[in-house]
């Protein structure tokens, strides 16, 4: 009896056993397993995390503009002042000027942009032979360029003194004004390296920005002083009001101080 219940207890787990390898329950029962399922381990060897690359450092901010003299000529260094004029030539405006300054026998110096050369290079040769002085504004007017990098500093003031010897061939050019006033260190240094003086004022009645023709001339006899470097302007708008109130603005200035051409 014990044999034969051996065998039989044998053949069921014969059985069993071959259930499970073919994948089937051997209950008829759909209940879920009493435990959770164990998660695949991936075949895929870890990689051990890489060194971040060491941060850049800190880009340098570009130097700040100031506006100021910063190392720059605002005076004539002699009794006489001196008239100066930005942002032409101008078609309209300049003309009438060089005949006012003809009449009153006065020699000014202009401040003129690339840009407007290379539109009036004609208007340019008769300031030069007129006697007047010429100044490096800058190719258009960029009042961010003292910030800039040096090349760029440096590719734009060659560019307007390229136009403004295009159009009067070998005529010096011993000044740069910065637009707007807006000075920086590199901007002072790569004028000197092109041989010219950074030019600034002494005196600025604000001509630009919609002032009266009384109000200009008025400022203008304010401000002056022995040596003064009046800022007025010929180009970049209506100038009619500069050009109304230059008439006074001369008589005034030579009676008191006398003008003198900046050399």
């Amino acid at each position: 009896m014990r044999s034969r219940t051996a065998v039989v207890a044998g053949l069921v787990l014969v059985l069993l056993s071959a259930g499970c390898a073919n994948g089937k329950p051997t209950s008829s029962s759909s209940s879920p397993l009493p435990y959770p399922p164990i998660p695949l381990v991936s075949a895929t060897p870890s990689v051990a995390p890489t060194t971040p690359p060491p941060a850049k450092p800190a880009r340098k901010p570009a130097a700040r503009a100031r506006i100021g003299p910063l190392n720059t000529q605002r005076m004539t260094g002699v009794r006489a002042v001196a008239l100066t004029f930005d942002d032409g030539p101008h078609p309209r405006w300049t003309p009438k000027l060089l005949d006012q300054l003809r009449q009153a026998k006065v020699k000014a110096t202009f401040c003129v942009l690339g840009v407007r050369v290379k539109s009036y290079p004609a208007l340019v040769r008769r300031i030069v032979r007129e006697g007047h002085t010429l100044c490096n504004h800058s190719w258009r007017h960029d009042l961010d360029l003292g910030s800039r990098s040096t090349g760029q500093i440096r590719a734009d003031l060659r560019r307007t003194n390229q136009e403004i010897q295009r159009a009067v061939p070998g005529v010096r050019i011993p000044y740069y004004r910065q637009p707007g006033g807006r000075w920086t260190p590199a901007i002072v240094q790569v004028s000197r390296e092109l041989g010219m003086k950074p030019l600034h004022w002494d005196v600025d009645p604000a001509d630009w920005d919609d002032t009266s023709t009384p109000e200009i001339s008025k400022r203008v006899a304010q401000q002056a002083r022995p040596g003064s470097i009046v800022l007025l302007h010929d180009g970049g708008g209506d100038r009619s009001r500069t050009l109304g109130a230059c008439p006074t603005v001369i008589s005034s200035l030579k009676r008191k101080y006398g003008i003198t051409r900046l050399r």
